[in-house]
């Protein structure tokens, strides 16, 4: 019986001491597996952040590159410097309000009692941004941020609006705004939208550093069910040398017309075209008003309502900034009141690009941009002309659309309402778009 215990106790101590001597190998070497891990890399702006203390900050109003600097301590010779050596890859002048920046520092050492940034990296958009480096010699240089780009589906039934039904499934209102003013804008009238009318639609999500959602990047194909009707829609490049993409239905014909129906979004006109106007800023006298004013808010993008040549881009008058476009031999188009200009003259725009912003310069009585359509040089009231479709497709480019669309025809008939299909790996491209 003693034996027993003997031997049990014998098991004991030889177990713990052995699990003891275990646990304190696993120390030493989970010890010496955490001195050789090497410290996880923070990479923003193309630097490794581990290697510098960092300030993040916002553009304030009052902020000058200047001031900025001269704020942590960089003197204005070296400021003068800096700025001299920069300019021909930024004008430091035109930092905007609101817009993020971050300095660089060194790892301070004990001995420094201040600090001086080495680089100043300002963000001119989620994508784009501008370093200036001047920790030895004085670099500037811009670039983007990495890009992914995901395609992704979905599906949905209308019951009161297609915005409703886009927030009820979590999805971004950029949908409804591309097949509104870039797809279906001449064939379905979205404000009259009925209940049942459904939708499928294939398009590309951007995202920024794989975590930062940038909107919708484009609609690759949209299926629309509306009055009855089967609407497709197929995204094709006619133009690689212009860059000019357009909408066709599956038997290759142009969805969009050649103009637009208004230069900016989400506006409303708040005056038409009326030869016999009474205006306030004339002391309510007539004054033919030949253009269509469109309300909209102090630096609302405006938009080319089609393709053409940018003949003027200038300030004169009661126009205030303005920019004219010659679209053809027969129409051309007029947008006044600026904040500012966009483009210059001689420059070629596509349809929808942005060729200025929203304000009040020259003779207004409110943010508008008034809008004026020449058919033969003479002005004409857009609304009530008859205005031409869209450049057909070529003959030639015909037989590579129909088979461009064939697989992605496929695609869109097989998926189902209410459900979306799964996102295969091969679905996500990094730095290039899916087009």
């Amino acid at each position: 019986m003693h034996l027993k215990r003997l031997v049990v106790i014998a098991i004991v101590v030889i177990t713990t001491y052995a699990c003891k001597e275990d646990n304190t190998a696993e120390i030493e070497y989970k010890k010496e597996l955490a001195e050789i891990v090497e410290e996880e890399k923070i990479l923003e702006f193309g630097f490794d952040l581990n290697h510098y203390e960092f300030k993040r900050d916002t553009i304030k109003k009052g902020d000058t590159f200047g001031f900025i600097l001269e704020r942590n301590n960089v003197g204005y010779p070296q400021i003068y410097q800096i700025a001299e050596k920069a300019k021909d890859t930024f004008d430091i002048r035109k930092l905007q309000v609101g817009k993020p920046y971050t300095l660089l520092y060194a790892k301070a050492n004990k001995e420094d009692s201040i600090q001086k940034p080495t680089t100043f990296i300002y963000q001119k958009s989620l994508e784009d941004y501008v370093v200036i480096n001047f920790k030895d010699s004085i670099q500037a240089y811009t670039s983007k941020k990495p890009t992914t780009y995901i395609e992704k589906t979905a599906t949905g039934v209308i019951e009161s609006s297609i915005s409703k039904t886009l927030e009820d499934k979590g999805l971004s209102q950029a949908l409804a705004y591309k097949m509104a003013d870039d797809i279906y804008a001449w064939t379905i009238d979205f404000r009259r939208l009925q209940k049942g009318d459904r939708f499928k639609v294939i398009y590309t999500d951007k995202y920024i550093d794989d975590t930062i959602y940038a909107g919708v990047h484009n609609v690759k194909a949209a299926y629309f069910e509306h009055n009855g009707d089967s609407l497709y829609a197929f995204e094709f490049e006619t133009d690689s040398v212009k860059g000019i993409i357009d909408y066709f239905n599956e038997d290759a014909k142009n969805l969009r017309r050649a103009f637009l129906k208004a230069p900016v979004k989400f506006s409303r006109i708040s005056s038409r075209y009326n030869l016999r106007r009474r205006i306030a800023v004339y002391g309510y006298k007539v004054r033919p008003h030949k253009g269509t004013d469109f309300a909209a808010p102090i630096n609302t993008p405006i938009m080319a309502t089609a393709n053409g040549t940018v003949t003027e881009s200038r300030r004169r008058g009661g126009n205030g900034k303005y920019v004219k476009i010659r679209h053809n031999d027969t129409y051309s188009t007029q947008y006044l009141h600026m904040s500012k200009q966009a483009v210059k003259k001689g420059q070629f725009v596509k349809q929808g690009d942005i060729i200025g912003y929203v304000g009040m310069t020259g003779n207004t009585g409110g943010p508008h941009v008034c809008y004026r359509f020449w058919k033969n040089g003479k002005q004409v009231d857009p609304f009530k002309q008859k205005l031409p479709e869209a450049k057909p497709i070529s003959d030639s480019l015909k037989v590579k659309y129909l088979e461009h669309i064939a697989p992605i025809k496929q695609r869109l008939d097989n998926i189902f309402f209410f459900e979306a299909e799964p996102i295969e790996p091969e679905d996500t491209i990094t730095q290039d778009p899916i087009l």
